[in-house]
């Protein structure tokens, strides 16, 4: 029987469109996309209203690598890191976009989709702007440094495992999701819609009230959760690679849970079991989604959705 929710955010993770590094070119991305959204589609049917959210990763550093070596040609300047997160939240959400209309056309689902290009609200005292840690972009060999910083002053630059050097930036905590009201008006007509694309374009607001963008990282997940909060969503999900979450994630005592609070989810983390990098930010999510009021928020893989949204399958969160 399905959980009595219907306003639902799915955060879709990175692996939907780039399942390793033997696929990477548009046109692998566009087929991973389809089949994300034949997934996607089975689960609207269902009768959920639903915000897809998505991650940019990989496309953000290809962005970032193709203005290097324009740069490194002498043709063209380097874009600005929000202007590849607004890039990617067109070009992701455009493939999303296309394909989840074949989808829902194919089981005739009369619901438009349509892509919100998202701005969201960090605080410009945030610490990760004076700590920043969110690596992004390429490898940078030695020879190459000083030239980098001649043209860029303000990069930081940091040595990472015997690799080269590569650029950090913030990855400040979202605060408000400019276009929720705007959103949820749309979900309110009908319509499915792509938002907050990488965890959204970062801005801060002047003492006008003006905005203004600012070149950071904002976690995917976390902005999802808070989209999710100001929709008054349902249900959060969390789409990732493994079917659920682990203790002792790829190892011998490795076990999946099934159903935990928040409380015994804080508990496993202050342990260690959730690593920063991969499953922490998604649990955290989860968390915080949570305890602003939310129900009910799942973690599990694209291809368990359907069957987790019934309480068969992932990893089910509750206050």
């Amino acid at each position: 029987m399905s959980l009595p929710v219907k306003r639902v955010v799915v955060a879709v993770g990175g692996n939907a469109l780039i399942k390793d590094e033997g696929h990477q070119e548009v046109h692998d991305q566009l087929r991973s996309a389809q089949e994300t959204a034949e997934l996607i589609a089975d689960f609207i049917q269902l009768g959920y209203e639903v915000v897809l959210t998505h991650g940019n990763g990989p496309q953000v550093g290809f962005i970032l690598r193709r203005s290097e070596l324009a740069f490194e040609a002498g043709e063209l300047h380097f874009v600005p890191l929000k202007n590849c997160v607004a890039d990617t939240q067109g070009a992701i959400g455009y493939q999303l976009q296309e394909s989840l209309y074949n989808s829902l056309r194919r089981r005739k689902i009369s619901r438009s989709v349509a892509t919100v290009v998202t701005m969201v609200e960090v605080d410009p005292d945030d610490p990760s702007f004076s700590n920043p840690t969110k690596p992004i972009g390429v490898f940078y060999s030695k020879e190459k440094i000083e030239a980098i910083k001649d043209k860029h002053p303000d990069w930081q630059l940091v040595f990472q495992d015997g690799k080269g050097y590569r650029r950090v930036v913030p990855s400040p905590k979202p605060k408000r999701v400019i276009e929720a009201d705007v959103i949820s008006s749309m979900i309110d007509a009908g319509i499915c819609v792509i938002a907050s694309g990488g965890g959204g374009i970062p801005v801060i607001t002047d003492a006008e009230g003006n905005l203004s963008g600012i070149n950071a990282v904002i976690d995917k997940d976390l902005s999802s959760a808070l989209l999710a909060s100001e929709l008054a969503a349902d249900l959060l999900i969390i789409l990732t690679a493994v079917d659920n979450v682990y203790l002792d994630f790829n190892q011998p005592t490795q076990r999946k849970l099934d159903l935990i609070t928040v409380d015994q989810a804080e508990q496993h983390m202050a342990a260690g079991h959730f690593a920063t990098g991969s499953m922490g930010p998604k649990v955290r999510a989860a968390m915080n989604f949570l305890r602003s009021g939310g129900t009910r928020a799942i973690i599990t893989s694209a291809e368990q959705l359907v069957v987790a949204v019934q309480g068969r399958a992932g990893t089910h969160i509750v206050p």
